[in-house]
């Protein structure tokens, strides 16, 4: 399967050094308006002429930031069936182990390393020596140029940079977002716990908008206690990743706007034989209110309001005789 939109600014990355000069960054919006289009010529540029070896994929761990939340998935199952078929197209990018010896450090290419060690075969792999600032850039600028993450994932990614200490212009680097956009994914994992996202899952059919709204859900006083005891019912455990996601926001929403019924507020005219009164009422059961016009509308209602105290006490009379 050709690999389209790796990796943008690491083209001319120095063999020894640990540091890439080749990633300028000044001033997001200088990185990030490069279109996917752009980012898989760099990518392409990247690899011309890099030497490509076979690996044992049992010699290379996961990447030391995670950037999924569902292993597997029919997009992987596609994926195993391909390489079955016509084995790997591109190659994956790797990095010497910083620890252990004789091992390597996937950098993108994550899946295709899980297929080949499924289906029993060497993965082809490019081998670089990068330090771990331009590992997450490359990692998450391979994500952001597939373009088959879903919001969460981009959103826990760019979350667990920034508790790496990643300032945000690499985070918004990592993910080609621009300020907005990052910044609306970091709301939704400040509210939203890390434990609940997990339990819902990737959620491939719902947007951004979606979960800034369950966001603010879950933000109000004992919003994330009430999520994470829904997701733990039992009803939930056969759910989709989508389908928990919509019953977990329609049981929030629910509990934060309640529907009361309310009875239709009534409306009546009244008027004097001598039309020198007219009378507009509404009465919506927990306020009645008269609207007076006419000539006599000023008397009228000076009358009603100095005898209210009477009024009030016959009534209250006829109400016990009613008992």
């Amino acid at each position: 399967m050709a690999r389209k939109n790796l990796l943008a600014g690491l083209a001319d990355m120095s063999e020894e050094g640990g540091t890439s000069h080749s990633y300028p960054m000044r001033g997001a919006g200088k990185s990030l308006v490069r279109s996917l289009d752009e980012l898989a010529k760099q990518a392409d540029k990247y690899l011309e002429g890099e030497a490509v070896v076979e690996l044992d994929p049992d010699t290379i761990d996961d990447s030391f930031i995670q950037d999924r939340l569902t292993k597997d998935d029919d997009d992987f199952r596609d994926l195993v069936e391909a390489i079955r078929a016509r084995g790997q197209d591109s190659p994956i990018l790797v990095r010497p182990h910083l620890s252990a010896q004789g091992r390597y450090q996937v950098v993108f290419g994550h899946r295709r390393v899980r297929a080949a060690r499924e289906l029993g075969r060497q993965v082809r792999a490019v081998v670089k020596s990068i330090d771990d600032r331009d590992h997450v850039i490359a990692q998450g600028q391979e994500n952001s140029a597939r373009a088959n993450l879903t919001f969460i994932e981009r959103a826990l990614f760019a979350r667990r940079l920034d508790e790496r200490g990643y300032n945000r212009e690499v985070v918004a680097a990592a993910l080609a977002a621009n300020a907005g956009s990052l910044s609306k994914m970091m709301s939704v994992t400040e509210r939203i716990p890390s434990s609940v996202i997990e339990q819902i899952g990737a959620a491939p059919a719902v947007g951004r908008e979606r979960w800034v709204e369950l966001s603010l859900l879950i933000g109000k006083p004992g919003g994330a206690s009430k999520a994470r005891s829904i997701l733990e019912e039992k009803a939930f455990s056969s759910l989709s990743s989508d389908e928990k996601f919509l019953a977990l926001y329609n049981a929030l929403n629910k509990a934060a706007r309640p529907v009361k019924k309310v009875a239709p507020a009534t409306q009546a005219k009244w008027a004097a034989s001598d039309k020198t009164v007219v009378a507009e009422i509404k009465n919506s059961g927990k306020s009645y209110s008269i609207s007076l016009k006419s000539k006599n509308a000023g008397r009228f209602g000076d009358y009603l309001s100095r005898n209210l105290e009477q009024l009030y006490a016959r009534f209250i009379e006829e109400e016990n005789k009613g008992d």
